[in-house]
């Protein structure tokens, strides 16, 4: 699989939630659908703290 971009996770974890507010959805497509977006916020939340990690090395430099 192809690494996506901050950006690029951010949107599709957008798409998640519009999908999960939506009131026709069946349980088991919420459920995983639920379980993405668990997955694409940790993987924002990882590339967050990469990228804060660098910039407070480059200022303590």
């Amino acid at each position: 699989m192809e690494k996506k971009t901050f950006e690029e996770l951010l949107k599709s974890l957008e798409q998640v939630v519009k999908d999960l507010e939506s009131k026709d959805i069946p349980l088991d497509e919420a459920v995983k659908k639920y379980q993405l977006g668990l997955e694409l916020s940790k993987s924002c939340y990882q590339m967050l703290e990469e990228a804060e990690k660098l910039i407070v090395k480059e200022i303590k430099s």
